[in-house]
């Protein structure tokens, strides 16, 4: 056997630089890239391997742990999961910064290689600098926090473990059915020990992404399911994106007369004009599509995991008869909701289902309320791009010159928390493919401006725009200074509303009095944050950084703002005043939360009896 000798840092650099996938006869280099930050946990042991440079994993530096891991999940969504980076940090508190992205990244189903630095596997020097000791378990370090939130997770103690651990990380990143966030932990000193490789573990790699086809008897059962049904509804998760199966869906629904709404990672797969695009369903969608959720006999979840936003807390399906099919590569979503299971590749299941469906001459019996429900919404949309209100600019008419007139139809939209989110997916029309990028399974405050450097990695020649409020703006922006210095940029628009007005309008529509989620002073009378707003100038904020920054208060000085941003070559922010309290709600839904069932308020008690009027009508399961 050839072998070479190196350190498992190295080795590690060399092996993760010769991995491929290949899906559908194409052939792409899957790990792209190393984020980090160094400290004294890794500065000397993969520090120092990847500046030796015996490997074509390009560097970049982070400003912080949790925001450059967002850079990496925004990279490796917005290429399909075909490509990702890797992300190191030094132990301790740089390690634990990541958890929360791992976590983002394992909700959403996304591959990022986490490689937080660990304690020392010989505990010579215990306790070192920043590691964690546990008097019931010695060999519990920080990094065993990255266990609740990843797909697989390894510590390499001795550097002839990666072999396996490097191994079984591919097999887990480039797995469709049950990807998400990777750790490998690397103890500071085996970084930097040596081993006798054998040459092979180098060799290029290929992955292959095997489509599963759908098995011949669930196809018979899932299309004599669809046959009994008058009137199903489809729901477009993440899923079709990832098995570009986009071109499939759109036939199949148009085929046989089947409407869809879309969940926030399925939204845009196909565009807003197709005639059977409700838009996006569930808690945040449009009344086109609840309302025939709500109507329809027959649920089918395509590449979704029914969570809760998508269902309305298992509340939307209100029809008696109605059942539940599932299509998805992942058994543990596809049984969710009591579904027919069809554990197969949407791709390969639409067409196997199309072609039955046809034979058996299968056709929907909706008339005419597909059409009336969409030119409804349409017309709503319209109305909430184009309110007036003399006191401000409202968040819907924001969106609408955002949408209609300002941001180019491939250019990138991304979101992640607050009431934006809330608001693209029912009212941002998809004019063009992979415009539209919004992390909602874990509704991650701090992902946006972040995650707009990775996608804009992911696509160099299109504009990204980041659309955040302030609330999620000052929880992390840091990696808008990393965009700076890699010379990525990203427009940053942000609508300063005085703070977390999302939430602010929940706890009001629970019966409770306002408290706690605006950005106010505190009044000494009260000792509540009852004062004036915080005035803050964001825009002041980028041009701090070396950016650009452009304040607005109307639509006019935002259309300025624009055609100065997109002359700048830099990242730049615009900060828009806006009002409060003034983002869409409520279209055919409900969502169960957990609302006090004893209160001083009456109001809150109120609410809490309508909660349960209400789950009376849901699913159990």
């Amino acid at each position: 056997m050839v072998t070479k000798k190196m350190t498992m840092a190295q080795a590690l650099l060399k092996f993760l630089d010769n991995q491929y996938i290949s899906f559908d006869g194409e052939e792409i280099k899957f790990v792209q890239g190393v984020l980090g930050i160094f400290g004294h946990g890794m500065v000397v042991g993969l520090g120092e391997a990847l500046e030796s440079g015996d490997h074509g994993l390009k560097f970049i530096q982070g400003k912080n742990e949790q925001g450059m891991a967002h850079i990496a999940m925004g990279f490796a969504k917005q290429k399909n999961r075909r490509q990702i980076m890797a992300v190191t940090s030094s132990i301790g508190p740089g390690a634990l910064n990541m958890v929360t992205a791992a976590g983002t990244a394992t909700a959403n189903r996304i591959p990022v290689l986490f490689l937080p630095s660990d304690a020392y596997a010989s505990r010579q020097p215990d306790p070192v600098l920043q590691q964690i000791e546990q008097t019931y378990d010695y060999n519990v370090t920080a990094n065993d926090a990255f266990k609740a939130v990843s797909k697989y997770w390894d510590r390499i103690a001795r550097p002839e473990q990666l072999m396996t651990a490097a191994i079984n990380a591919m097999r887990v990143l480039t797995d469709p059915a049950d990807t998400g966030a990777v750790t490998l932990c690397l103890p500071q000193d085996v970084q930097g020990e040596a081993f006798d490789y054998p040459v092979e573990f180098f060799e290029k790699r290929v992955h292959y992404i095997q489509r599963r086809d759908i098995d011949p008897v669930i196809l018979e059962k899932a299309a004599a399911l669809i046959a009994s049904k008058k009137k199903p509804f489809i729901i477009c998760g993440g899923g079709v994106k990832y098995s570009d199966a986009a071109k499939e869906l759109a036939a199949f629904t148009e085929t046989f007369k089947i409407p869809f709404g879309e969940t926030q990672a399925g939204k845009g797969a196909v565009l807003f004009e197709h005639p059977m695009n409700m838009g996006g369903a569930g808690l945040t969608g449009a009344s086109a599509a609840n309302q025939l959720a709500q109507e329809a006999d027959l649920i089918i979840g395509i590449g979704t995991k029914l969570n809760d936003f998508c269902t309305c807390s298992k509340w939307l399906y209100q029809n008696d008869d109605v059942s539940m099919l599932t299509i998805n590569l992942n058994s543990f979503d596809a049984y969710k909701m009591n579904s027919l299971p069809v554990i197969a590749d949407v791709k390969l299941a639409l067409e196997g289902l199309s072609k039955v469906l046809k034979e058996k001459g299968y056709q929907s019996a909706y008339t005419n309320e597909i059409t009336e429900a969409r030119q409804e919404w349409d017309q709503e949309v319209d109305r909430l791009y184009a309110i007036e209100n003399e006191n401000g600019l409202a968040q819907s008419r924001i969106l609408g010159e955002l949408n209609e007139k300002l941001i180019e139809n491939n250019g990138i939209i991304v979101a992640a928390s607050g009431s934006l989110p809330s608001d693209v997916q029912r009212v941002w029309r998809c004019r063009d493919e992979g415009v539209y990028h919004v992390e909602y399974g874990f509704s991650c405050m701090g992902y946006e401006v972040a995650a707009a450097v990775g996608v804009k990695l992911a696509e160099p020649d299109r504009e990204v725009y980041v659309l955040l409020g302030d609330g999620s703006f000052n929880m992390l922006h840091s990696e808008f200074l990393t965009s700076l210095q890699e010379q990525i940029k990203i427009n940053v628009i942000l609508l300063d509303n005085h703070g977390f007005q999302c939430i602010h309008n929940l706890q009001r529509s629970q019966g409770i009095p306002s408290f706690g989620n605006e950005y106010r002073k505190r009044e000494k009378e009260t000792n509540r944050l009852t004062g004036d707003y915080l005035a803050v100038d964001y825009a002041m904020v980028a041009r701090g950084y070396g950016g650009n920054g452009y304040s607005a208060k109307t639509v006019e000085e935002i259309t300025e703002a624009f055609a100065k941003l997109k002359k700048s070559e830099v990242s730049s922010i615009v900060d828009i005043k806006t009002l409060p309290g003034t983002m869409t709600d409520g279209y055919n839904a409900w969502w169960r939360v957990g609302t006090a069932q004893v209160s001083a308020h009456p109001s809150v008690e109120s609410a809490a009896r309508d909660i349960q009027e209400h789950v009376a009508k849901a699913r159990m399961y």
